[in-house]
């Protein structure tokens, strides 16, 4: 029988960040206006009370991989192949680095977070959408 080695979520997170170049909300614009895919894990909640993330699109983090893998046959359209530039956004920066490393598991390495997340963004005086959010089932 092999023993369970508890790692707990603090070394889980380090581990997802290890080596991976995440982006502040300057780099984010750049990587955007690159074409990058910019996608809003955040809850319906969550974008309620900070408003929408200007060009993203908006996938719940429980289907997240199912809609970005090229090869999954519930994919959304811009999930065009395992070398997409994939930025992921929350609240803080904290679930969305867990996200982009599971993307990165499923093939999608070049799958990033913003740093501090949506509350960095505001912070650094960047503006929300006035439009509505493109959320994706």
């Amino acid at each position: 029988m092999t023993a369970v080695v508890s790692r707990g979520i603090d070394a889980v997170l380090a581990a997802s960040r290890a080596g991976v170049a995440r982006l502040g909300p300057a780099e984010l614009l750049e990587a955007a206006a690159r074409g990058a895919l910019v996608v809003d894990t955040r809850t319906d909640a969550q974008r309620r009370r900070q408003g929408e993330f200007p060009g993203a699109v908006v996938i719940d983090r429980t289907v997240l991989e199912w809609r970005l893998d090229p090869a999954s046959e519930a994919r959304i359209p811009e999930a065009t192949g395992y070398d997409l530039e994939v930025v992921v956004l929350c609240r803080q920066g904290y679930s969305s680095s867990l996200a982009a490393a599971s993307l990165r598991a499923v093939g999608l390495h070049r799958a990033t977070d913003l740093v501090g997340g949506v509350e960095a963004w505001l912070g650094a005086g960047l503006p929300m959408s006035e439009a509505g959010a493109d959320v994706r089932e």
